[in-house]
């Protein structure tokens, strides 16, 4: 397991690529208890709220990908669920 919690790297990478005016990155692992992906110690499912200039002009589909890209493959691979909701 990574010595920096999912949580915190997700805000630190999210932070770093877009310098955004607001971000919320909730750990909601625990209401999936007994679903699949669950791990015990949450950080599994995540809901992130993110607002940056840096999405203006974007489809859906490009914000999604733009989020994805910054977080990177190593990370995404840790994650079971990732609900985003992305505006400017």
């Amino acid at each position: 397991m990574s010595a920096t919690p999912v949580t915190d790297e997700i805000t630190r990478r999210l932070t770093a690529e877009f310098a955004p005016r607001d971000l919320q990155v909730v750990d909601d692992s625990e209401r999936h208890r007994g679903h699949a992906g669950y791990q015990d110690g949450g950080e599994s499912h995540f809901n992130v709220r993110i607002r940056a200039d840096a999405f203006e002009g974007l489809s859906r589909i490009a914000r999604h990908r733009a989020v994805h890209s910054a977080l990177g493959a190593d990370l995404v691979a840790r994650i079971h669920a990732l609900a985003l909701d992305i505006d400017v």
